[in-house]
């Protein structure tokens, strides 16, 4: 008589209730993987190294037990910082120097500003250079800077106007006065920025002259220059053909020049652009005004895109790029070694890890402000566990019935 199959299949069973019930457990942890209890039959071989033919197996063995690395549901959250993997790949995390890798993307900032997971493992991607281009290489800690966005002083405004072509002509020795109306036809404004960031207001005038004819005039004042008062040395003049259209602009590398005193580079020179501004015979219209620059900005908020990027948003309205986010994937993800905490790390059965950013090779999309719920089947689990119940009474009952039998032998006389 042998108790070995038995014995076996109570193992068994044990440890597939054992899985179950991790499953289980684990139902609301963001992220986790769920395992199946894998079994292979025992046999015992002879001295000749095989199995007699005929003979019975001594029972069961659990061959491993495998996660399962198929996607979980994603659900919207309301941090900036969280992140959901849709597709392959694991988040890539450093601790002490040490690489582990995960698929939960709850993330917060630590004290020194890096990208952190629950458990401290700091989030690696691609950093930024000084001109705010991502720099591609080996994956290095994300850090989010809240240092202020620097200024870019003004270099060029860009215009495109209507100009009332029923206008009166006034006579081109008539002198210009940004205090007279009556020297000009129209005026509009714009905002430019010196290299400090400081904001200036630069109007502009436009006349239209007596001869030659479809001629204006442009004149520019900036009253925080100095001195104050007009910034041209002479007027840029614009000419338009019958059909109303542009057809030329003297001097043709027209600027407004503007002498500062308040420590900025001085002084601040911008190039004017009228290219699409027409002389139609409708009311004056500013169709388009753009200028280049900006004032300083502080950091109000960041956001990743599906591609990992990570984009912040600045009180000035400007945005500017702070890293990527990297993802890794393996030839066979399930050689990964649990290290609890939802990480995984590499091992020899995994193959090398295939780094590279999202949505390309095998790696999936980054959905910011989200995480991937467990991919565990709780109804099914609920029925494994019935199952797996079955199986432990089953051989309990194998181990009973060959008792019964012992007992019964040792009875005879």
């Amino acid at each position: 008589m042998s108790f070995q199959q038995g014995l076996s299949g109570l193992n068994g069973a044990s440890k597939q209730l054992e899985t179950i019930g991790n499953n289980i457990a684990n139902s609301n942890t963001v992220g986790f993987k769920s395992a199946v209890t894998q079994f292979s039959d025992v046999y015992a071989n002879s001295l000749s190294g095989t199995s007699g033919l005929g003979t019975a197996g001594i029972g069961t063995r659990v061959s491993q037990i495998a996660q399962q690395f198929s996607q979980g549901n994603v659900t919207a959250s309301n941090s900036a910082l969280d992140m959901a993997i849709n597709g392959g790949g694991f988040f890539r995390l450093t601790n002490g120097g040490a690489v582990s890798y995960a698929r939960n993307g709850q993330f917060q900032l630590n004290k020194e500003g890096y990208i952190v997971s629950p458990s401290g493992g700091q989030l690696t991607g691609f950093g930024v250079d000084s001109q705010g281009k991502i720099v591609t290489g080996n994956p290095t800690e994300l850090r989010i800077t809240t240092a202020d966005l620097p200024p870019k002083f003004t270099t060029e405004i860009e215009a495109q106007l209507n100009l009332d072509s029923r206008v009166t002509p006034i006579a081109a020795a008539t002198a210009f006065d940004a205090a007279n109306p009556a020297t000009y036809h129209n005026a509009t404004s714009a905002t430019v920025y010196d290299t400090l960031g400081n904001p200036h207001v630069v109007q502009t005038f436009y006349r239209k002259i007596d001869a030659p004819a479809n001629t204006w005039e442009v004149y520019g004042t900036c009253a925080t220059a100095t001195p104050a008062g007009s910034v041209t040395a002479a007027p840029a003049v614009m000419t338009f053909n019958s059909s109303g259209a542009l057809t030329g602009v003297l001097p043709a590398a027209d600027q407004i020049s503007i002498p500062l005193a308040n420590g900025a580079a001085t002084p601040l020179v911008i190039d004017l652009d009228f290219a699409g501004t027409t002389q139609f015979g409708s009311s004056f219209g500013v169709n388009s005004l753009v200028q280049d620059g900006y004032a300083s900005g502080r950091l109000s908020g960041f956001t990743a895109g599906s591609d990992g990027v990570i984009t912040g948003r600045y009180t000035n309205g400007k945005t500017a790029t702070l890293g990527q986010v990297v993802l890794a994937n393996f030839r066979n993800p399930n050689g990964l070694q649990p290290l609890g905490n939802n990480e995984w790390a590499e091992s020899a059965a995994t193959g090398e890890a295939l780094v590279g950013t999202p949505d390309s090779g095998s790696l999936g999309l980054i959905q910011s402000s989200a995480t991937e719920d467990s991919n565990v089947d709780l109804t099914a689990e609920l029925v494994n566990m019935i199952t797996a119940q079955r199986v432990f009474q089953a051989n309990a009952q194998t181990i009973k019935t060959q008792d019964q039998i012992l007992q019964t032998l040792v009875n005879l006389r």
